[in-house]
């Protein structure tokens, strides 16, 4: 049987074609805009999602047998606000990740209900990047809109809904709303009192490769599939880049350098840090996972390249970066603000310890390192609860890079394991497909059977020495400028 598998990412829908064994038959990517209407905003708007989504399936498939097609899985952009009307329209455009404009109601939540009991109704604090904090956001600025408001989801909820007419979510997708009781994979009815919704505005939750519904006969037909297609409920794309990338079970690590960044650490038990530094989420394999995420990760490096260097020439400038460990350049990773360890959506990036003796390279080793760097904070709150990592996964377009890799492995003092195929969210979201139409019978039999590993990465103990004693200098930057804004 074949499976496709949607990746709702931020600049584009990324398609897959599935075999059952694994194997990739094709791949289509779409792109739609991304408005930037005032600072600090980030916005799309659904009816492109879906637009391009069409598109990109009827692509996708055109040259296969259509008959064999089982089933559909989506893993999509966290966090946004996709409010619909009666006519189920958007009311507005979708309000994303990484949009900042709530960070006065994320305050109102920390501070006034109290970092504890959000704590005790979903298992995590407030960041400006959730969905509650922009529906409060809406119901304060945005009155009407938020009056015509009758559904809420998540984006790769929007798609789902739109090709099936089934309102539903997963568990680990719904994680990361702040308006789910995580532990007990349920809404949480004090969330919805303190953000003025109610139950039945949200979508029914499953996991992630249960299947809500069929295609519907009209979808069906335009793009000539079975009408009894299955759809799963899917995952967040962190969720489902590490069922992609099979991390699952108990302590298993995904490190990922993507547009974001994120260390996610798969769990058999449900755990929260004292500081609420890491995400505890649920995992799209029925378990759940703490997850750190850094808002700019390989997106630090194309800022740097393309915006102020000018240049599309990765490679070529990072072939001559051979002093790993010795660079006296430091760079803070927060150009979007940061999430994971401080949340903190106003701090902003910068550049320490540049000198006459400066060259062009340094400044291009500064970012890969601060990013690496940003990355371990997250590691360290996990190794504080117990939690001994010594290897992980790497995925992400930033993870391409051999020197990258290098200096991830070295930073963080672990053993890296390079896939086969990297396909991120869209090959997560195929394999809870698969799982849903019966192919296997558990996802961690998908990801023993599919995911395989090509090289890895040891880190060397004596860069790791070098990187200890510069990382510990990096961890005194943020408390230094946290407050200059």
């Amino acid at each position: 049987m074949l499976y496709i598998g949607i990746d709702l990412g931020t600049s584009s829908v990324k398609l897959m074609l599935m075999e059952g064994d694994g194997t990739i038959v094709a791949t289509v990517s779409k792109e739609y805009p991304l408005y930037l209407p005032h600072p600090g905003w980030s916005e799309q708007s659904p009816l492109d999602w879906y637009e391009k989504t069409i598109e990109g399936i009827k692509e996708l498939i055109k040259d296969c047998h259509r008959s064999g097609i089982a089933g559909i899985g989506i893993g999509g952009q966290m966090h946004g606000l996709v409010a619909l009307d009666r006519e189920d329209r958007p009311v507005r455009p979708a309000i994303l990740w990484n949009d900042g404009r709530s960070s006065k109601q994320t305050d109102y939540l920390n501070d006034a209900i109290g970092k504890d009991r959000l704590s005790g109704y979903t298992a995590n604090i407030a960041f400006a990047g959730f969905t509650a904090p922009k529906i409060l956001w809406m119901r304060e600025n945005e009155p009407e809109c938020f009056e015509r408001t009758v559904r809420i989801m998540l984006p790769k909820d929007y798609l789902s809904y739109m090709l099936t007419g089934v309102s539903a979510s997963d568990m680990s997708d719904a994680s990361g709303m702040l308006l789910l009781d995580v532990k007990n994979r349920r809404w949480s009815r004090e969330m919805l009192d303190i953000c003025h919704i109610s139950e039945g505005m949200l979508p029914k939750l499953y996991e992630s490769y249960e299947v809500i519904g069929v295609l519907k006969k009209e979808i069906a037909e335009e793009l000539g599939l079975p009408h009894d297609v299955k759809v799963v409920a899917g995952a967040g794309d962190n969720a489902a880049a590490a069922v992609g990338t099979g991390t699952v079970g108990e302590g298993r690590c995904n490190i990922s350098l993507g547009t974001s960044g994120t260390v996610f650490i798969s769990s058999d038990s449900f755990r929260v840090d004292s500081f609420n530094s890491l995400h505890s989420f649920a995992h799209a394999d029925g378990r759940y996972h703490l997850m750190g995420c850094m808002l700019s990760a390989a997106s630090c490096n194309k800022w740097w390249m393309e915006d102020i260097l000018g240049t599309e020439d990765y490679q070529g400038e990072q072939a001559g970066i051979d002093r790993l460990g010795e660079n006296e350049v430091f760079y803070l990773p927060y150009l979007m603000g940061e999430r994971s360890p401080h949340n903190d959506p106003l701090v902003r990036a910068m550049f320490y310890g540049m000198s006459m003796s400066t060259k062009r390279s340094d400044l291009i080793q500064a970012v890969l390192e601060g990013v690496a760097f940003g990355l371990r904070d997250s590691l360290e709150v996990a190794r504080q609860l117990g939690i001994d990592v010594k290897r992980s996964k790497i995925c992400g377009g930033g993870a391409r890079s051999r020197l990258w890799q290098r200096i991830v492995a070295n930073v963080m003092d672990l053993s890296l394991d390079i896939l086969e195929n990297e396909e991120g969210p869209a090959l997560g979201a195929a394999m809870l497909a698969s799982v849903g139409c019966g192919e296997y019978k558990s996802v961690a039999e998908a990801c023993e059977s599919i995911v395989r590993i090509r090289e890895s990465i040891e880190p060397d103990p004596e860069l790791v020495k070098r990187y200890e004693e510069r990382y510990q200098k990096f961890r005194r930057l943020y408390p230094a400028i946290k407050d200059i804004k």
